[in-house]
Formats: C-alpha cells, sequence, structure tokens
C-alpha cells in the first residue's frame, strides 16, 4: 500500500485522569481512519500538537471555550481530506490490489507488463492502477463493481477501452493506421483480441485463425472446405494477409490491392507474359475464392463452366457441355472437355503465356 492512513471522524474527549506538572488537565483527540494522502497526513499531526499546546496553557476555566473553536479548525481540513480520500487521483498499490484480487494479479506477473526492465510498462508506473485508474475509492467503498475503478467489460465503451491500451501502444508502429481499420469502426477495442493477464505472445487470447474466427464465423466455415489455405495446419496465419490493425488496402489487406497481395506468394502468376489472360491481370478474384472453395484450386466454380462464364461464343467453347454434345460423334470429339481439368487439359498456361502464334494467344503452351 502508498504512504498513507486512514481518517473517518475527530473527537477530542478530555482526559480526566493526565495532567501536567502544573495540573492543567490534557486533552487528547481520537483518531479513527480512512486513507488519505501523506500530505494530510502530516497536516493532521501538525494539527494535533497545536491544539495539545494551546489547550495546556490555557486556563481551566476557558477550556470550553477552545472546545468552540476546534471544529471550526479541524472541520475544514477533514473536509478537504474526505474530497481527496474518494477522489479519482489517489493511488493505493499494487500490493492492495492483491490483497482481493490474488489470481488476477498473479497472472499479471506473467506478463510483459509487469516486467520493469522494460521502459514505459505499467511495472514502471502505477502497477494496476495504470490501466484501471486509481483505487482508493474501490478501496474505500469495500470493492465491488461501480466503485471508481474502470473495467475492461462488453458494456464499456469501446473507445474508451482501447484509449486505456493506446496510451503506452500509440506510437507503435503496428497501430499506426488503427483510427482508420474496420475493427475500429465497427466496435472492437484492444481488449476483444489481447488480454493484458497473460504471458502469451503478443499476449493475444489465442492463436490465428481461431482467435479471428470467434468473429468471422462465416469465413470459419469457408476455411472448412476441401480447398483451402492451409491456416487450419497451420502454415499459415489470418496476419499474413491482412493487417488487424488497419492499412489502406481493401478488407484490411497487406497490399494495395489483391493481385499484389497474391504476387507475394505466387510470384510465378505475375509475369510479364507475351500473352496476357486479362482476367488474371485485372483481380485474382475474378476466378478464386481466398478462403475457401468446394471446387479444386479454390476456384469460384469448377471448369468448363467458370471458363465459360466469360468465353460465351457460339461453338467452341461457348456451347455449354452437355450430355448432347459429348456423348455423341466421334469418339474423341470433345470427350476431354467434360473430365479432369477440362478446358485445362488444352490451355494449360491459363494465367499467361510466352508460347508463338496462336498457340500462345490461346494459352495452349
Amino acid at each position: 500500500m502508498a504512504p498513507g492512513f486512514f481518517l473517518q471522524y475527530y473527537r477530542p474527549q478530555l482526559s480526566h485522569t493526565d495532567t501536567t506538572s502544573c495540573g492543567r488537565k490534557i486533552i487528547d483527540i481520537q483518531i479513527k481512519f480512512f486513507y488519505i494522502s501523506p500530505v494530510r497526513k502530516r497536516h493532521f499531526i501538525k494539527l494535533r500538537i497545536i491544539l495539545t499546546l494551546l489547550l495546556m496553557k490555557m486556563k481551566k476555566k476557558r477550556i470550553l471555550l477552545a472546545f468552540l473553536f476546534i471544529p471550526i479548525l479541524i472541520i475544514p481540513v477533514v473536509v478537504i481530506s474526505l474530497r481527496d480520500a474518494g477522489g479519482s487521483n489517489v493511488y493505493i498499490g499494487s500490493e492492495t490490489c492483491k490483497a482481493c484480487h490474488s489470481d488476477r494479479y498473479k497472472s499479471y506477473l506473467k506478463s510483459n507488463h509487469a516486467k520493469k526492465v522494460i521502459p514505459g510498462s505499467p511495472a514502471n508506473k502505477n502497477a494496476c492502477e495504470t490501466c484501471h485508474g486509481p483505487g482508493a475509492a474501490h478501496a474505500q467503498k469495500g470493492g465491488g463493481k461501480g466503485t471508481g475503478m474502470f473495467a475492461f467489460s462488453r458494456n464499456a465503451d469501446s473507445n474508451e477501452r482501447s484509449s486505456r491500451c493506446l496510451s503506452c501502444h500509440q506510437d507503435s508502429r503496428a497501430v499506426s493506421f488503427w483510427n482508420m481499420s474496420r475493427h475500429k469502426v465497427n466496435g472492437v477495442s484492444c481488449d476483444n483480441c489481447h488480454t493484458i493477464h497473460s504471458g502469451a505472445k503478443t499476449n493475444l487470447k489465442a492463436q490465428s485463425p481461431m482467435l479471428c474466427n470467434t468473429c468471422h464465423k462465416d469465413i470459419r466455415a469457408q476455411q472448412n472446405k476441401q480447398s483451402h489455405h492451409p491456416l487450419k495446419e497451420g502454415l499459415m496465419k489470418c496476419t499474413q494477409c491482412h493487417d488487424q490493425h488497419g492499412g489502406f488496402g481493401p478488407k484490411m489487406i497487406k497490399a494495395d490491392n489483391v493481385n499484389e497481395l497474391c504476387y507475394k506468394c505466387h510470384a510465378e502468376k505475375r509475369g510479364p507474359f507475351m500473352w496476357e489472360h486479362p482476367p488474371v491481370e485485372e483481380n485474382c478474384l475474378t476466378c478464386h475464392t481466398p478462403h475457401g472453395s468446394n471446387h479444386s484450386k479454390l476456384l469460384t466454380s469448377r471448369p468448363p463452366l467458370l471458363c465459360q462464364s466469360c468465353h460465351d461464343a457460339t461453338q467452341h467453347p461457348g456451347t455449354i457441355y452437355t450430355k448432347f454434345e459429348t456423348f455423341q460423334g466421334s469418339a474423341a470429339s470433345g470427350k476431354n472437355r467434360m473430365f479432369a481439368r477440362a478446358c485445362l487439359n488444352c490451355h494449360t498456361n491459363i494465367h499467361g503465356s510466352m508460347g508463338p502464334s496462336t498457340r500462345g494467344e490461346r494459352h495452349v503452351r
């Protein structure tokens, strides 16, 4: 507990047994305590000494008159001290918190926030009260909710919760664009993903993708489809593509556009090619879905239906492939369009070709 003592009231009482050598009676001021600051403590001690000396020097018949002035001297000091003790700017120290919140205090000690070797950490400031605010009023009222401490509850304003964290972390490069992030706009605060009372890396409540999937349940469903990026297998994380703290890219991605993001891993698709495939150059999401698909290669639909959504010219390749077109005629005519990779059986270089003449133009080689 921080230095200080506790005061409730003063009750002047005349002691009938204690006297000075001159036969004058001594006034004893009985004190009961509640918390006030060390500065106020010194004031009370000085006041007690002054009053005792004053009453010792007064004659016996004037003692009653002195009692009339004692409340006038004491009441202003007590009122001021009461205001300070119950105010929101008095810190009581983490040891006081530990007395009631031992489990939370133990988990706090495991985190980086409790390490004094880290400059600017709560351990170098006011420990628990760095984030939760001064606790004098909370302790005076015996604890409980709504007694002066800031609790990171769901009912608290998300901006207020985040501001407590940003008071220390606002200079970090990781949160430079937090104010323009979709998370902040949608009422997500730092403590929705992080916890101070944790020894885990970056104080996350869970690891990716489990943490992200607690809110993004539709994305979780896509990740369970047969074709997906290896997030469940632990080979990728959501944060490899998305910046959870905000950025300039759409959907909080770590690039200016989708293609630039995909090329970070799929560099062979970047080109340049002599024969470009326009949808590839325009947007990878024209043919692919990023989080999961029931079609191979994360395709939005299976070929030849995917190809024919653009290539709808008459005859080849625009004719809809059904049993009437593929199961009649010669044995080899058009049969390869309905199995395996369909159109890709011939048009293998679908992302772009360096082949000569019409073979390259049609992405055959």
